[in-house]
């Protein structure tokens, strides 16, 4: 089986539930059945952190694969649980952006390291730094959608209408076929006017995008939200998933159903896709479990 979907999960704002998202989305799709690689694409490598991966010197990592196009994939990944690996990286990164610079087709270099791998995978998630430069641009240039995670909050909901547009403008030049199909609500509490307010305006801005040419045409705000949950903050600590740490919280029980939700969508044809109604914060979503 081919890689299906590769997901760029953005947003240039930091604190926002990326990182998280990418781990634990990355961990119920896995527990669903499908084959998952997370990719570590943030200098700061919190998604290895996450996971307890802290490279050693000799280490191969996302920087390997992007600066040596000998490198091999599946010589770098890292079996974390069963159906889900891990790309990680280390603080080196950072200067990836300087020494991609001069090398030829430094847009696509991830794309190309991807689709040498693509009978090992069913969906790949990376997880993008919170800037535009170089390495984002590669995210971009090698995925096939993107789900953008974001809090309930007016500034936020603002820096969602920038981050389409630069979206937009790399669909334009480097991947004219990218979409953004998904937003995430992370650390949702639903019993605030304002988070109701906020998810509102999210989506009648959406809707009015359904007959524009723009990539986020098709885009839907992703059932259910994630509930502010303190495990999902705890679970980095030790290493793991938040199925692994604490199955019965409502982090995990969140990150189930956005998994499900999300196949669905995958398993239906674009042309009988509802993007109207989008379904808001259950009842007690701001329950910490």
């Amino acid at each position: 089986m081919s890689i299906r979907r590769v997901v760029a999960i953005i947003n240039q704002k930091g604190g926002v539930g990326k990182t998280t998202t990418t781990a634990n989305l990355g961990a119920a799709l896995a527990r669903s059945g499908l084959r998952v690689c997370l990719v570590d694409l943030d200098p700061q490598a919190h998604l290895s952190l996450h996971f307890g991966i802290r490279p050693a010197e000799d280490d191969a990592t996302i920087y390997d694969l992007l600066l040596d196009e000998h490198a091999v994939v599946e010589d770098i990944a890292i079996k974390l649980e069963e159906g889900l690996d891990l790309i990680p990286a280390e603080t080196d990164l950072a200067a990836a952006e300087t020494d991609l610079g001069g090398l030829p087709d430094k847009q696509n270099r991830l794309r190309s390291a991807l689709a040498a791998s693509d009978n090992r995978w069913d969906v790949v998630l990376i997880d993008c730094p919170p800037s535009l430069g170089i390495l984002t641009i590669n995210a971009l240039s090698a995925a096939t959608e993107v789900f953008v995670p974001m809090q309930a909050h007016f500034l936020a909901l603002q820096g969602v209408g920038k981050l389409l547009e630069t979206v937009g403008l790399v669909c334009g030049s480097v991947n004219p076929s990218l979409r953004v199909t998904g937003i995430v609500l992370c650390m949702h509490e639903s019993q605030t006017t304002l988070a109701r307010e906020v998810v509102e305006d999210l989506k009648a801005f959406l809707e009015g995008c359904r007959e524009q040419p723009v990539p986020w045409s098709r885009c839907r705000v992703l059932t259910p939200p994630v509930r502010r949950n303190i495990k999902l903050a705890e679970a980095p600590s030790f290493g793991q998933s938040i199925l692994a740490y604490d199955a019965g919280s409502h982090g995990a029980t969140d990150y189930l159903a956005l998994a499900e939700s999300v196949t669905q969508l995958w398993r239906t044809p674009v042309s009988e896709v509802e993007v109207k109604g989008d379904a808001s914060a259950p009842e007690g979503a701001d329950s910490v479990g």
